[in-house]
Parts: C-alpha cells; structure tokens; sequence
C-alpha cells in the first residue's frame, strides 16, 4: 500500500532543481509534424516475462522514441489532435494504449505492461551526470472516468532510467533503477465506495515503497516534472494543467531506493492493463517530452 504523500530531507529542499529550468533545453518529439508515424515490429518483446525481445525493436520514423526490449511497446501508438486544453499552439500529441501487454500470442491473465523509451542519448549524445542538474517535464492529458479501464490498479507510468549507487552490507553498489510517476485508478465497489477515482502514485521514497501524491478529480491535462540534483537526490513535481511547473509544485525529494543518482539516461513511460486478451488499458494522450540541463 502506497505511504502517506510525505516530503522528505526538507533541509536539503534549497538543492532541488525546477524542472524545465536549464540552460538548454531538450524536446524528444513534439508530435507536430501530420507525418509523424510510428513502425511497430512484431512479435514484440516480452523479455521480464520469457527472457525473448524478438528484434528488431519498433521506433518513430524520426528516431524519437522506440520500443523496449524489457517488455515491448504498446499496441497503439498514434499522433492524434490535441486535447481540448493543451499546449498553446500545439496540434499533435501521442496517444498510447494496449491489449496484449504480455507474451504474444498468448494471455497471461495478470497485469502487465508495455513501455515506451525516449530517445534522450540520440539528442544530448549520450547520458548526462547530476552535476548537470538533468531535469524532465511532460504533459499528460486524463480521459474521463468512463473511458479508463474499468479496475482498480495502475494504468499509466511517467519514469527515468537511472544509475544510482548505495552502500551495503559493507560495500558500494550501483544498478540501474526507475524513479517516476504512476497513475492509479480505483474503481467504485458500491459498497465502501460509490464514485470512481485515480490518484499519482510516486516511485519512490528512500525504501523504494510508493508515495501517494495528488488525488484526479477528472479529465484534463497535468504538468509531471522530476528533477536530480547533484547530491543524487529525486525531486518530484506536479500541477494540474499545462502551465510551467514552478517550485511550489514540489511534491517529494527522496534518494530513491537508497540510492544517489550517479547518472540520467533517459525517460520512458508504462502503459498497463489486465493482460486477458479482452480489455484494452486506458487511452494515455502525452504531449511534448522534454529533458533539461546546464552544464
């Protein structure tokens, strides 16, 4: 069960990092060109369940983002029109969704989930050091209740590739781990609870236990910001709309996992369902992934 939204190691708050502040500034892909396509490669991967990524990898035509070999891309990957409420000038977002999230060609009647990678290394040639106070924004519009997949559990995953590093047992350690977003849906019993409702989930505090962040009172878009200092330290940033993220919007700052960030690859997001072959997950719509820095 998710902790009580907390902020940790307040003392160290003044290290934090806005994010989208920098000195040069990094869109992955903006989804306006009419032309913007995706090409799928199928089977897709399904390695965390069969060890199998059946490649080659999917990708946009553009090199911006691209399949995982962990788990595979989403089934639906798709430049659609704006929501209602965007970006101001924007025409193009990414619609993100799935039915077969497991292995393919057959279900595995559990949930499970497709990634999607953002091509950061392509723009910024390569990973970059906390020194550089690497920091991401996106905007994330939310469906009406009605048109989410109707179970509790999380749909949608906004993260980062990380290396981290922690001492244990007497010895240092470093290994790759995935701070971020989640946002869960919780679905109206009748009984103890008669309204649907969704709130953020953050991932996660300094034992890799989830955080409850802000509750979503309906549809519409939000601004999902983390940044990593150079201490090593996460910090997590929400608002409601798609205004810049400001430094009130600060929810949480956690050495996630136990670990100090040692080095920012890139951004993914997850997209989830009940893998039965029959209902399809939540239609996710994202809209202009961003990476900063200074140098």
């Amino acid at each position: 069960m998710a902790a009580a939204l907390a902020l940790t190691f307040p003392a160290l708050s003044l290290a934090q990092v806005v994010p989208g502040t920098g000195t040069r500034a990094v869109v992955i892909d903006d989804f306006e060109d009419p032309a913007w396509a995706y090409t799928p490669s199928s089977p897709k991967s399904s390695k965390n369940i069969d060890s199998q990524t059946r490649p080659p990898m999917g990708r946009s035509i553009n090199n911006g983002v691209y399949e995982s070999t962990l788990r595979g891309q989403p089934d639906q990957i798709e430049r659609v029109e704006t929501p209602p409420g965007g970006l101001s000038g924007s025409t193009g977002a990414l619609l993100l969704r799935s039915l077969h999230t497991g292995v393919p060609g057959r279900v595995t009647n559990e949930n499970q989930q497709d990634d999607l990678i953002m091509n950061t290394s392509a723009k910024v040639g390569g990973y970059m050091l906390p020194s550089w106070s690497p920091s991401t924004v996106v905007r994330v519009y939310v469906p009406p209740f009605d048109q989410w997949e109707q179970r509790t559990g999380t749909s949608f995953g906004f993260r980062a590739d990380v290396v981290g590093r922690k001492r244990e047992k007497g010895k240092e350690k470093s290994e790759a781990y995935w701070p971020g977003f989640f946002i869960q849906f919780n679905k109206a019993d009748g009984r103890r609870t008669t309204e649907d409702s969704a709130v953020f989930l953050i991932r996660g505090n300094q034992y890799g236990h989830e955080v409850t962040g802000p509750a979503i009172k309906g549809p519409g878009w939000w601004t999902l910001g983390m940044s990593f200092s150079p201490d090593g330290m996460v910090h997590f940033y929400a608002r409601e709309g798609v205004e810049n993220l400001r430094a009130q919007d600060r929810l949480a700052s956690y050495y996630c996992y136990g670990f100090r960030c040692v080095r920012f690859n890139t951004i993914f997001f997850n997209i989830s369902n009940y893998d039965n072959g029959r209902n399809w997950s939540t239609p996710w719509i994202v809209d202009d992934p961003e990476v900063f820095y200074s140098r």
